[in-house]
């Protein structure tokens, strides 16, 4: 019962964006594609936030922070686009800090659901947990910097490629990856062998995005130009959709899967 109030509560939150949601619905004309996606993924977001919230009451209970996180994950996200999909529609504009801000909070926790999901399954080093966040850190923060102007977008780039290998690296050959591999059931075990390649695959598509805005799109002087900005969002909006619901339903997957089981050996 508890669960199902968040739930509610979560939703009751996000109709309290309505009037400005509104207005933003009477500014979106029909051609606009960037900001169809922005409404499309925030609804898409905000659902998922529930669906994530009523799930806890499926799983075991181990399992549960890991299905909260995702709701959370999905939660903020779907509040910033809110916000991102006014700024576009009104002004055409990249919301940059919107983006980094959601950014900065929802991609920890993405990477906290790795340590959640070894939690589950055994005593897993805290060590894991920080080297995941430092990696997080050096991809994000840099990234934002050169975006925002505060540096350039090539030093940028690459210094938030080295957090992202980084990251990489613990999650397929360092101790998280090997704790994954010796103490897991095999439903975990397939579920992190996905989320893996979620953050593979899916985090790949950042990087495209931040190419088309700042290298490809841009005009003989340097300049970004208004199909750079275009680009730019639909792939991050893209992005997000596989790096925050998709992951979030491989947790729920993984989740649900292992407490079947166990409630079947019972």
């Amino acid at each position: 019962m508890k669960i199902k109030n968040l739930a509610l509560s979560f939703s009751a939150m996000a109709l309290a964006a309505a009037p400005l949601s509104a207005q933003a619905a009477e500014n979106l004309a029909s051609d606009d594609f960037v900001g169809i996606s922005f409404w499309l993924i925030s609804m898409a977001l905000m659902a998922s936030t529930v669906f994530f919230l009523w799930e806890t009451q499926s799983v075991d209970g181990k399992w549960k922070t890991s299905l909260v996180v995702s709701g959370l994950v999905t939660f903020i996200a779907a509040v910033h686009y809110f916000y991102m999909r006014d700024v576009w529609v009104a002004t055409g504009e990249t919301p940059t800090v919107y983006r980094y801000i959601d950014w900065l909070l929802t991609v920890p926790l993405l990477m906290i659901e790795f340590f959640l999901i070894l939690r589950a399954i055994g005593n897993a080093p805290g060590g894991i947990f920080w080297r995941l966040m430092i990696g997080t850190l050096v991809m994000l923060v840099p990234g934002y910097m050169g975006e925002a102007g505060y540096m350039n977008v090539t030093l940028g780039f690459v210094i938030g490629m080295a957090g992202w290998f980084y990251i990489l690296y613990e999650i397929f050959a360092g101790e998280a990856s090997k704790m994954a591999a010796n103490e897991a059931p095999p439903a975990v075990q397939s579920s992190f062998s996905t989320m893996r390649w979620v953050v593979t695959v899916g985090w790949a598509i950042y990087p495209l995005g931040y190419v088309l805005g700042y290298f490809v799109y841009v005009d003989d002087a340097g300049v970004t130009t208004a199909a750079a900005s275009q680009a730019l969002n639909i792939v991050y909006n893209l992005a997000d959709v596989v790096n925050k619901i998709a992951f979030g339903l491989l947790i729920w997957y993984a989740a649900t899967t292992e407490s079947k089981g166990s409630a079947q050996a019972a």
